[in-house]
């Protein structure tokens, strides 16, 4: 097990992509610490993996900061933490854009400059691939997204001997697309796999996987990688 021994904190680790990234490193031996805003989910997340659980809010940097003084110094972290707002460039609300850059960006860049990571360490952020295949209606977080791989490759060379990556998501079926109606989730979903040359949507673990490898790969740093099921070339 190549994580054993090793302490991993997830930030955004109560659900989705951060609950299967902990999971795994979990599985593979790690001390797994998440962290997420709402307390209820989070303790039950931890729960159900084994992990311990500080509710944590990366829109505050006094939250932020406590978190890493609670964990100490940890081998890995993985940031998948993000509410996004968004809407037609020309009407969405200011407020709207300022909070998804809050959380998406700048709650990254508040966990990369406050953790604690040991050298030969990770960490990994998630972006999206609106980074590089953008959408009407969606441009800020594209441009979210886009920040968040160029400060990727910027904190590879400055927090060095840590290593720094990202990894960018296509579609993906998490509870976060929970709210909408059942039978139009699985339309737009069968939909999106209609178009895809890996024939179906991503899954959590999918992306999960990706982020393990960032762990344990002693030679990835400052790289970018698209998980997409051939998105990009489709």
């Amino acid at each position: 097990m190549k994580l054993a021994g090793k302490k991993v904190v997830v930030v955004g680790g109560s659900s989705g992509i951060g609950l299967a990234t902990a999971a795994m490193a979990k599985a593979d031996g790690a001390e797994v610490i998440i962290a997420a805003r709402t307390p209820e989910r989070l303790e039950a997340a931890a729960k159900s993996i084994g992990a311990s659980a500080i509710a944590t809010d990366v829109t505050s940097d006094d939250s932020v900061n406590a978190l890493f003084k609670a964990c100490g110094p940890v081998d890995h972290v993985v940031v998948t933490a993000a509410q996004l707002r968004t809407g037609p460039f020309k009407t969405v609300s200011m407020a709207d854009v300022r909070a998804t850059m809050e959380n998406k960006f700048w709650g990254a860049w508040r966990v990369a400059r406050a953790a604690e990571i040991r050298a030969g360490g990770s960490l990994t952020l998630t972006t999206g691939f609106l980074s590089v295949r953008p959408r009407p209606a969606a441009a800020i977080v594209g441009a979210a997204e886009g920040a968040l791989e160029s400060l990727a490759r910027s904190l590879a060379l400055e927090l060095a001997p840590v290593r720094v990556n990202a990894v960018s998501p296509g579609i993906v079926d998490t509870p976060i697309r929970a709210a909408m109606p059942e039978a139009q989730r699985l339309d737009m979903l069968a939909k999106v796999a209609a178009g895809l040359p890996a024939g179906r949507v991503g899954l959590a673990d999918d992306i999960a996987q990706q982020i393990l490898s960032f762990m344990t790969n002693g030679f990835a740093t400052g790289s970018i990688v698209y998980i997409d099921g051939g998105a990009l070339i489709a």
